[in-house]
C-alpha cells in the first residue's frame, strides 16, 4: 500500500498496534488482503468470510448536508456492534475517511453506498444522467483502495415502475457504464447493485456479488426464496442487504424470533452474508424523521433490544450451529491415473470443516503414482484392477462405513464447507441424493478457461429450485441404503453416464434428488483442446449406452429430453427474448421474468444431429447446384447458424480467470468460438461410432398394416387406470421397443417406435360397469415423425419445383430420396403396429381367458347394446 494511502488513517496512535488483521499486515508490509470472491463466497486473506452485518443510517445530516457528523456517536456504535459479533456495516451514502478508519480500528467492513437520483426518470434527461455518473465516480475515488471497505454499491432498489418506464434492457446498459467507471476508480474494489423482489429480473451479470434486499415473514417462503435466488444469481456470492422486523408492531419479542430464524435460514440456505435492518430505530429519510418504524436491534438511545442478543448468537454460530448432530459420511474419490491431480484433491479433502468423515480412495487399475501420492495422507487406500469408474465407486460404497457416500473427482477439490451443505439438506429433507455446483477454479490457463464456457461440461439439471434431475458424477452423494436398494451403479458405464444412470434409477423408485447452491466443489476442466475433444467424444459414447438402456429419455434424432432445466453456460449464454411479468399496471410485488422453454426448432442448432443437416446439405448442393441455388442458400444459412450461435456465446461468456490484456481477451473468445463449432463434431463421432444416430433401429419382429384400431379388453376385476397403462407399458418395454410416456399436455399415454421415421400411439379409457367389472378401450393411432415428414415435404417440393423448369434429371434424384423416406416410415411404422397389437392381444388374453364367452359381455345399456367381447376383438377406422 502505498505511504499516501496510510496517512488516511488518521485515529491511529502513532506507536498504537491496529487490531483488525488487515492493520497488521499494514504495519508490517505496507500491503493488505481486501475481500475478494471466490465461487459462491467471499475470502480474507484465504479464509472464508462470513458477512454478518448490520444496516446503520441514514441520520439527519447537519448544516453541511453530513451525515455522519457526530464522530463521537460512531465510534461508541462501533464499539457495541463489534462487542456484539457483527463484521460489517451499510451505509446508504459514502462515509467520510475517519468514518472508514474507524470501522477499520474495530475490525469492521463497509459497504458503501453510493447515492443517486434512482427515484426519478434519470435516463431521460442526458444532464442528469452524466452528473450521475460523475457522483457515483467521485465517492468510489474517495474510498479507493480503503481495506475497510467491504464493496460498493453502485445502486438501490430503482423503483420497479422506473424501470417499468426506461425498460429493463435500458437500465441494465446504464448500471453496466456506472460499474465500468467506477471500476476505473477502484480496479481492486467489489461491486454490487442492491436489487429487490419487484426487478429481480434485472440482468446483472457484471457485478461481484448479488445483493438483495427482502423482507418475508413466512419462513418456509423466505427459504424458498433464498433458494430461487441462490439459482438465479448462478456462481456469485449472494448477500441479503436487509433482512428486518419492526418492533413497534410485532413487538420485541416477535422480531427476535423473527430475526433469530431469518439469519439462521440465511446462512443454511449458502447465502455468503446478510445484513439486518437496523442498527437503531433512529432514522431519517425524505427530509423527515421515521418515528412510526422501529425496526432496530437498539432503540433511539442504543438501548439493546431482546434482538440484539439473539442476532449476536446467530451470527456467532453462522453457518451453522456447533453442536449440530451431523451424520456420519464417507467421501469416495475414483481415480485412475490421477497422480497429476489427486494432490490437490486429497488436501482440499483434509481442510473440510466436518466433524463426522472419512475418505476412501479407490485406485482403479493406475500405472502412475496414484496410489503412492494417496499413503502420504491418513485416508484409506483400496486397489483393484481397472474395471472402470463405475465399478470403482461401488467398491467405495461397498467400503463405505457412512450412512451418506459422497463422491468427487481426483481432479476437483471442495469448499471447506461442502459437506456441511449436503448433510443439512438430508437432514431437512426426503431426498435420498444430494447434489451441488461445480466450479472452474480460476488461474487454469487460456484454454481450460475456454472449456469452462464451452458447451458439453458437467452440468446439473433442476427441476425446481431445490429438487433436481441429475446431479453430475463429480459433486454427489446418495444415501448408502439407497444405492443398495438399487444395485449401485451399473458397470457397463466404465467411463461416463454413471451418474445420469443412477440418478434415473433412484428417480423410477420414486425418490428425489436435492441441490445444495452452496455445496461447492472445484472441478478443473480440460486444459488442451485435443483432452477436451477426447472428453466429448466419450461422452457421446456413453449417451449411446445410455440410449440402449433408457431409450424413452431421447428424441428422435438421439437428444436426451430433460424435463428440467439444464444450468449450463452453452444454453444460456446468449440472452433469449423475455417477457415480463409486471402485474396489471405494474402491481406485482414480485416482478419476473418469464422465459418459454425452447422447443425442438430452437433447440436444433445446439444438437450435434445438427451437423448432419449440414452434411445432408453439403450432398444436395453438390448435387443440384447445376440446376438450382437453393440447397446452397440453405447450406449457407446452416453454416450462419451455427457460427452466429457460436460468436454470440463467446461474445457473452464469463471467463473463470480475468485477463486485462485485451490480445488475451480475443484469443479467449476466439477459442472458445472454436470450441463450440467442434464440440457438437466429436459429441457426433461419439454417437455414431456406437449407435446413437437418428437412423437407429430397434430390432422388431413382425409387420402389420398401420391403421387406426381399437381394441376392447372386459375385465372382471377392478384396476386403477394407472396400472391398466403400467401393465401395458410393462409389457410393451419388454419387448425391446423404445416406449415413451405421453406428457402432462399429451392426449395420448404411450408411445411405440422402432425407428426415427414412424410410430404408433396408445391411448386407454376404462369404463366403469359397476360391481368392479371394467371395459377397457384402447386405441392404436400410426404417425408419422415430424423428423421424417417435414424432409419428405422438402425433397417433393423442390422436386416438383426442378421438374417444372426441366431438371429431370435433379427432379428423378429428389424424388428417390422421398420415396426411400417414405419406404422406412412405413416399415418402422408397420413394425411399430404389428408390436403393439401382438402386445394388447396377450394382455388381452390373459385377462379375459378365464372368462367364457357368455360371460364376456357388456353390461352398459346407457351407452351400447351387450356385445360379446369374443366378436368385438377389434374395429379399425
Amino acid at each position: 500500500m502505498e505511504d499516501s494511502k496510510i496517512t488516511r488513517f488518521t485515529d491511529l496512535e502513532p506507536n498504537e498496534k491496529p487490531p483488525h488483521p488487515i492493520a497488521d499486515a499494514i504495519s508490517s508490509n505496507h500491503s493488505f488482503a481486501r475481500p475478494e470472491v471466490r465461487g459462491k463466497f467471499l475470502y480474507c486473506n484465504d479464509q472464508k468470510l462470513w458477512v454478518r452485518g448490520v444496516t446503520y443510517g441514514t441520520f439527519r445530516p447537519d448544516q453541511r448536508g453530513s451525515e455522519f457528523h457526530n464522530r463521537d456517536r460512531v465510534k461508541t456504535d462501533f464499539l457495541l456492534i463489534a462487542d456484539a459479533g457483527i463484521n460489517a456495516v451499510r451505509t446508504y451514502t459514502v462515509p467520510p475517511l475517519w468514518f472508514l478508519d474507524l470501522a477499520y480500528r474495530q475490525g469492521l467492513y463497509v459497504m458503501v453506498g453510493l447515492p443517486w437520483e434512482q427515484h426519478i426518470a434519470f435516463l431521460d434527461d442526458r444532464q442528469q444522467s452524466v452528473a450521475i455518473r460523475k457522483r457515483v465516480r467521485d465517492g468510489v475515488r474517495l474510498c479507493s483502495k480503503h481495506p475497510a471497505v467491504l464493496c460498493y454499491a453502485i445502486g438501490n432498489e430503482i423503483p420497479a415502475p422506473i424501470v417499468r418506464w426506461h425498460g429493463a434492457r435500458r437500465v441494465e446498459r446504464y448500471l453496466e457504464t456506472l460499474w465500468m467507471e467506477a471500476k476505473q476508480e477502484d480496479p481492486g474494489g467489489l461491486f454490487t447493485y442492491v436489487n429487490y423482489p419487484s426487478t429481480e429480473y434485472l440482468e446483472l451479470d457484471f457485478v461481484d456479488l448479488a445483493c438483495i434486499n427482502v423482507y418475508l415473514e413466512d419462513e418456509q417462503s423466505f427459504s424458498a426464496y433464498i433458494a430461487r435466488l441462490q439459482n438465479t444469481v448462478g456462481n456469485r456470492p449472494l448477500v441479503l442487504a436487509e433482512i428486518g422486523l419492526d418492533s413497534l408492531r410485532n413487538g420485541h419479542e416477535n422480531q427476535s424470533r423473527f430475526l433469530d430464524r431469518q439469519v439462521r435460514t440465511a446462512f443454511a440456505e449458502g447465502c455468503a452474508g446478510a445484513f439486518v435492518f437496523s442498527w437503531t430505530d433512529e432514522w431519517y429519510r425524505g427530509g423527515h424523521e421515521i418515528l412510526d418504524w422501529a425496526f432496530g436491534l437498539t432503540d433511539r438511545e442504543r438501548r439493546a433490544k431482546p434482538a440484539l442478543a439473539t442476532v449476536r448468537n446467530a451470527y456467532t454460530e453462522a453457518p451453522f450451529p456447533s453442536e449440530k448432530n451431523w451424520p456420519p459420511i464417507s467421501v469416495v474419490v475414483c481415480s485412475y491415473n490421477g497422480g497429476r491431480v489427486i494432490r490437490e484433491c486429497l488436501e482440499g479433502l483434509l481442510t473440510l470443516d466436518y466433524p463426522n468423515y472419512e475418505v476412501i480412495v479407490v485406485d482403479d487399475g493406475s500405472t502412475d503414482n496414484t496410489a503412492e501420492i494417496a499413503r502420504q495422507y491418513p485416508f484409506r487406500l483400496i486397489r483393484t484392477e481397472n474395471r472402470g469408474l463405475s465399478s470403482a465407486r461401488n467398491t467405495g460404497c461397498e467400503a463405505a462405513r457412512g450412512e451418506i457416500v459422497a463422491y468427487i473427482d481426483d481432479d476437483a477439490y471442495p469448499d471447506p464447507h461442502w459437506l456441511q451443505y449436503l448433510a443439512n439438506t438430508f437432514m431437512t429433507t426426503d431426498h435420498v441424493g444430494v447434489g451441488g455446483p461445480n466450479l472452474p477454479p480460476p488461474g487454469d490457463g487460456l484454454v481450460a478457461d475456454c472449456v469452462a464456457v464451452a458447451p458439453g461440461g458437467p452440468i446439473h439439471v433442476l427441476t425446481s429450485d431445490r429438487e433436481a434431475e441429475h446431479i453430475p458424477g463429480c459433486n454427489m452423494a446418495f444415501r448408502k441404503a439407497a444405492l443398495a436398494a438399487v444395485g449401485g451403479f451399473d458397470p457397463k458405464f466404465r467411463v461416463a453416464g454413471d451418474d445420469v444412470d443412477i440418478c434415473w434409477r433412484l428417480q423410477e423408485k420414486g425418490w428425489t434428488l436435492g441441490f445444495s447452491a452452496a455445496a461447492v466443489v472445484w472441478h478443473h476442466r480440460r486444459n488442451s483442446i485435443r483432452a477436451y475433444l477426447r472428453q466429448q467424444r466419450g461422452y457421446g459414447k456413453a449417451e449411446a449406452l445410455l440410449e440402449q438402456k433408457w431409450p424413452e429419455k431421447y428424441n428422435v434424432p438421439g437428444n436426451l429430453i430433460w424435463a428440467g432445466r439444464i444450468y449450463s453456460p452453452a444454453m444460456y449464454a446468449a440472452r433469449r427474448f423475455r417477457r415480463i411479468f409486471h402485474g396489471v399496471w405494474g402491481s406485482a410485488l414480485f416482478q419476473r421474468v418469464y422465459q418459454p422453454a425452447a422447443g425442438y426448432l430452437g433447440l436444433l442448432p445446439l444438437m450435434p444431429e445438427w451437423y448432419l443437416t449440414i452434411a445432408c446439405l453439403v450432398g444436395l448442393s453438390a448435387a443440384l447446384v447445376p440446376w438450382k441455388p437453393l440447397p446452397l442458400v440453405l447450406l449457407l444459412g446452416a453454416i450462419g447458424v451455427s457460427a452466429i450461435r457460436a460468436t454470440s456465446a463467446a461474445l457473452r461468456g464469463s471467463f473463470p480467470t480475468k485477463h486485462e490484456s485485451v490480445a488475451k481477451r480475443f484469443v479467449l473468445r476466439g477459442l472458445t468460438a472454436l470450441l463450440y463449432l467442434l464440440q457438437p463434431l466429436w459429441r457426433l463421432d461419439g454417437r455414431l461410432r456406437n449407435g446413437l444416430s437418428p437412423w437407429r433401429r430397434r430390432r422388431l419382429e413382425g409387420w402389420a398394416w398401420p391403421r387406426i384400431q381399437i381394441w376392447r379388453i372386459w375385465s372382471e376385476q377392478w384396476r386403477a387406470h394407472e396400472d391398466w397403462l403400467r401393465s401395458l407399458e410393462k409389457a410393451l418395454r419388454a419387448t425391446g421397443a423404445r416406449v415413451i410416456r405421453g406428457g402432462a399436455y399429451d392426449r395420448w399415454d404411450l408411445e411405440l417406435a422402432r425407428g426415427s421415421f414412424g410410430s404408433v400411439r396408445v391411448t386407454a379409457v376404462i369404463e366403469e360397469h359397476g360391481e368392479g367389472k371394467q371395459l377397457a378401450r384402447v386405441r392404436l393411432v400410426p404417425r408419422c415423425s415430424r423428423w421424417a415428414f417435414a424432409p419428405i415435404l422438402l425433397l417433393l417440393g423442390l422436386g416438383e419445383g426442378m421438374a417444372r423448369h426441366g431438371s429431370v434429371i435433379a427432379a428423378a434424384l429428389l424424388g428417390i430420396i422421398a420415396t426411400q423416406l417414405v419406404l422406412r416410415t412405413a416399415g418402422d411404422t408397420a413394425a411399430a403396429t404389428a408390436v403393439v397389437r401382438r402386445v394388447v392381444s396377450a394382455e388381452k388374453k390373459s385377462i379375459e381367458e378365464p372368462l367364457s364367452v357368455s360371460e364376456a359381455t357388456v353390461q352398459n345399456t346407457d351407452v351400447e347394446k351387450s356385445v360379446p367381447i369374443a366378436h368385438a376383438d377389434q374395429q379399425s377406422a
